[in-house]
């Protein structure tokens, strides 16, 4: 009999299961319109029908006002005033705004997970209800403002930035370029407080030296200290601007491609067998053990596969640099893993973008998904060691070298 009682009790409330989205959004819209009642109330300083000695009068509501948020769109009436000294100005919902702030986060997000342009709307109306304040217009003006963001950041003063290390690539996109030789250049730095940042995104050559010069000269007279050490695959081109800009930062070539092109030069049955001693190779826990594997794999393959032997050892020297860092940061040093980790999501959406014709639309979409992956990047491991870097202190095998004082000199 109990049990009765409590299911026509749950047949009879207005709030269900079904209803329950409709629900909450109607409390949300229930909330907000109190809220501006009560900056209506706080500004005139009396309630409704209430005497006071400041001046003016509730005069009504204007036209209902839907606005979009990440919980749906809801619809308030702005309440309005007559004979004020001062214009009153909502802080909980200014003037032309139509969305919140979350949502205009969103909708990058969306983009980051793939949708074209055509899905946006469904999309948003699935997600916001179909009163949503949504138009082709709207998505325009949207892209509007990210290209005029992007042009401000590209602009913005680096001085206070303590960059430590950074990586770079390019990003070959199927939108906005005619020519296949074209990329997106892009460089991701690590601070002194282990934050990773997005340093350079601009259309340019990616082997040419030219496109990556402009690009760290741009950084440098934007106030930036170039790195301790920089991180790239086997291009010339960020080589020889790198050592044209900054000749005295460390030069570091990423692991994962030159174990790729080591193995580009054996059948696929010997594959396995190089892969494992490279592997072995970039893991050596020192740089005198990394030499000696570097050697037997020269002793085991140079006759039989001297092409391969030849591409592991030329450029040498760039592929040791980790050893002269911190051991806690060499997980992030081998490897351009940081910068080609956040390309994936923007392949994924640049594939699906294809109408993109102009190079500087693909710049802003590519920055601004970029820019939404930033939130997400993980501090680097051991952010205590960074400082040390940046102020300098050396390293061997990943240990602090202790410095000592000699008369006028400074030695290890």
């Amino acid at each position: 009999m109990k049990k009765k009682t409590i299911v026509a009790q749950m047949e009879s409330t207005a709030v269900c299961y079904e209803t329950l989205e409709s629900f909450a959004r109607l409390e949300i819209q229930r909330w907000l319109q109190n809220l501006l009642e009560a900056e209506v109330t706080e500004f005139l300083g009396r309630g409704r029908h209430e005497r006071g000695a400041r001046s003016g009068y509730r005069n009504g509501y204007g036209k209902p006002r839907r606005l979009a948020m990440t919980a749906g769109t809801v619809t308030v009436k702005r309440p309005r005033l007559r004979d004020v000294n001062d214009a009153f100005e909502s802080k909980v919902l200014p003037l032309f705004k139509r969305q919140s702030k979350e949502l205009g986060g969103l909708l990058p997000e969306l983009y980051l997970h793939g949708l074209s342009s055509g899905d946006f709307e469904l999309a948003l109306r699935g997600l916001l209800g179909d009163a949503a304040p949504l138009s082709a217009s709207s998505l325009m003006r949207l892209k509007a403002r990210w290209m005029s963001e992007y042009a401000r950041w590209r602009k913005t003063n680096l001085s206070a930035l303590e960059l430590v290390y950074a990586w770079a690539d390019g990003l070959y996109v199927k939108c906005g370029f005619d020519d296949r030789t074209k990329a997106l250049l892009v460089i991701v730095g690590a601070l002194s407080n282990g934050d990773k940042v997005l340093l350079a995104c601009e259309s340019g050559e990616r082997e040419s030296k030219s496109a990556w010069s402009a690009i760290l000269r741009d950084l440098k007279t934007r106030g930036l200290k170039l790195p301790a050490c920089l991180v790239a695959d086997g291009h010339l081109g960020i080589w020889g601007a790198l050592g044209e800009q900054h000749p005295e930062g460390a030069e570091q070539r990423c692991w994962n491609h030159k174990i790729v092109n080591v193995l580009d030069h054996f059948a696929k049955k010997d594959q396995p067998e190089a892969a494992a001693a490279l592997k072995k190779m970039m893991y050596a826990p020192t740089h005198q053990r990394c030499e000696r594997a570097r050697q037997a794999f020269a002793l085991r393959y140079r006759k039989t596969h001297p092409k391969a032997v030849a591409t592991l050892e030329r450029d040498w020297g760039r592929m040791v640099t980790y050893y002269d860092f911190p051991k806690a940061h060499w997980i992030h040093l081998r490897t351009t893993n940081i910068v080609e980790s956040p390309f994936n999501s923007v392949r994924l959406r640049t594939e699906a973008s294809r109408r993109y014709k102009k190079v500087e639309n693909a710049e802003a979409m590519v920055w601004k998904l970029l820019t939404v992956a930033e939130k997400s990047w993980r501090k680097l491991n051991a952010p205590n060691l960074l400082k040390a870097v940046y102020d300098g202190s050396r390293f061997k095998d990943g240990v602090a070298v202790k410095m000592r004082v000699e008369g006028t000199r400074i030695a290890a």
